[in-house]
């Protein structure tokens, strides 16, 4: 997979072209690359019960998965908000992402100015709430 960042950048910018957003205006848009070139795009889609809310790393994420991509098939996330430096992931977003991305699959943040962050999902979330935490003894 070519990474060029200027492409990365403006595929997430269309994919925020999409986001619902008419409560808090703050639209996210978000691409999953695949390692074989293939992109799942998605934003965020608000609701007037807040926390129906979904984010757009969620989203995107849910749409590869639901067209049966994997972990090991996904070469990085990008996402662009229109913030003051690269925007972040919530909380949330990043526990689903430390879950469906392997732990060096690269995160792109991006703001509205194309300032841009790369990073690996383990510095995203570096203690993630994972399956061992749900063995018992």
């Amino acid at each position: 997979m070519n990474k060029n960042y200027d492409d990365i950048y403006r595929l997430a910018v269309a994919a925020r072209a999409n986001a619902y957003v008419p409560y808090s205006n703050f639209a996210v848009g978000a691409v999953v690359i695949l390692k074989d070139g293939t992109v799942f795009s998605g934003a965020n889609i608000e609701n007037a019960s807040y926390s129906l809310a979904i984010c757009a790393e969620r989203a995107t994420l849910a749409a590869a998965y639901g067209a049966g991509v994997r972990k090991e098939d996904i070469a990085l996330l990008a996402v662009v908000g229109n913030t003051a430096t690269p925007t972040a992931p919530c909380g949330a977003c990043r526990q689903v992402i430390s879950e469906l991305m392997a732990p060096d699959a690269e995160v792109v943040l991006f703001n509205m100015k194309k300032d841009k962050k790369v990073l690996k999902v383990s510095a995203l979330l570096p203690f993630p709430f994972d399956k061992e935490d749900l063995t018992y003894e």
